[in-house]
């Protein structure tokens, strides 16, 4: 709010465009340029909604994702800001409250303009003390083309011979755009591109908004809970603490590289990426013929490869794990493969970076490479590895020396 202040104290003339821009659109940004060219504004102030009293039924995205919405849309924009006065004050928020606290920050003799639609000039008197609130702003009153302008005139002659206050009219062909829209179209899996900046865009993908919660949620066979009971029993005590620590990391890289269903995905091939890597020879071998799994004769030499190649199996029939993509990251958690899926990458690299691991050349770089690109990241680790087996005297599994020449000029 300090900040806020400072940047307010020296306009001359601000433009308030409130909302709750869910999302926040095109039509949004080029009416606040329009408003801004049109009366010299110094500023144009975004302010998300946060309990607006005349939605108070209604249900209304987190207020946090508005937000961050409105600064990724207004960011390349230097006259354009977004304030947090709404979304921060506790109760229902009104008009009147934001207008005086925002007077309040700025210099006595400033001109404010108060962007709206031109739906709200027609209701406008059924706002909390709409004569005071007439009388601290200016009103402009946004329109689509083809929207009834005599009506509208009707009404703001009426206003300006009851009270003393200016109103204007404007005309914005890109408030066809509604928010309502878009957000059907994201729950349809239908396009949204060029309604709203990429940024949105992508923001919206990356945190699943708009979209059906049963939809969305990823189903599977057996409860988490009772999949990490059933692992704890099979696994040694350090084997478990690792694969917790797995399980943590990977849906934290889900969080910042992947979608809800990534983060969920990614929490149970976390857990399962090891459930066959304790079982004994004789056990491991008499699984892999019931369960027909492939043992080339590079695993018959390194026999420790076999485990994720079995694991994914076990995931399948023992757990209950239907889906491909959690299996393919439990098959190459080891060796890795050319071209990993998201999903892939990100338990290959939980797998090595978690924090339960004993401290090990590369391993803090690897961390730090973790949380900016996965793809450098995967080449990073493969390096090391190639490097570890070598100094061993050891071959390499074919899939990883194809996923260093699928990586190496990441």
């Amino acid at each position: 709010m300090r900040n806020e202040i400072a940047g307010y104290k020296d306009c001359k003339s601000i433009a308030i465009m409130g909302g709750t821009f869910d999302p926040i659109h095109n039509g949004h940004l080029v009416t606040a340029e329009a408003v801004r060219h049109r009366f010299n504004v110094d500023k144009v102030i975004f302010i998300p909604s946060g309990r607006p009293a005349h939605k108070k039924n209604k249900i209304i995205t987190e207020t946090e994702h508005r937000y961050l919405m409105a600064v990724l849309a207004t960011m390349r924009n230097e006259n354009f800001e977004v304030s947090r006065i709404e979304i921060d004050r506790p109760g229902i928020t009104y008009t009147i409250d934001t207008i005086e606290e925002l007077k309040s920050m700025c210099r006595p003799d400033v001109r404010l303009y108060f962007i709206t639609g031109a739906d709200a000039i027609h209701q406008i008197m059924s706002w909390k003390e709409p004569e005071r609130l007439l009388s601290l702003c200016d009103f402009v009153a946004v329109t689509r083309p083809g929207y009834d302008r005599e009506r509208l005139n009707g009404d703001i002659r009426e206003i300006r011979e009851k009270f003393t206050t200016r109103i204007h009219f404007m005309e914005v062909p890109a408030l066809a755009i509604s928010s309502s829209d878009i957000r059907e179209r994201a729950r349809r899996e239908e396009p949204i591109k060029y309604l709203l900046p990429q940024a949105v865009e992508d923001y919206i993908r990356k945190f699943c908004l708009y979209q059906d919660e049963e939809k969305d949620e990823v189903k599977f066979m057996l409860e988490l809970d009772v999949m990490q009971e059933k692992l704890q029993s099979a696994m040694s005590i350090k084997r478990y603490i690792h694969t917790m620590g797995v399980a943590d990391e990977a849906e934290r890289l889900a969080e910042i590289f992947g979608t809800q269903k990534d983060k969920q995905k990614a929490r149970v091939a976390g857990l399962l990426h090891d459930c066959a890597k304790d079982f004994p020879p004789q056990v491991r071998d008499r699984f892999c013929k019931e369960y027909k799994v492939p043992v080339d004769d590079f695993m018959k030499m390194v026999p420790d490869l076999i485990h994720p190649f079995l694991g994914a199996e076990v995931a399948k029939r023992d757990y209950l794990v239907e889906d491909e993509d959690i299996l393919g990251a439990i098959r190459f958690h080891t060796t890795g493969k050319a071209n990993m899926t998201l999903l892939e990458k990100i338990i290959y690299i939980a797998d090595f970076i978690e924090p339960n691991r004993e401290p090990f050349d590369g391993l803090e770089e690897a961390r730090r490479l973790a949380y900016l690109d996965l793809d450098m990241t995967m080449k990073y680790i493969l390096e090391q590895t190639i490097q570890y087996v070598k100094s061993r005297g050891r071959e390499l599994h074919p899939f990883s020396l194809e996923a260093l020449e699928y990586y190496k000029d990441c």
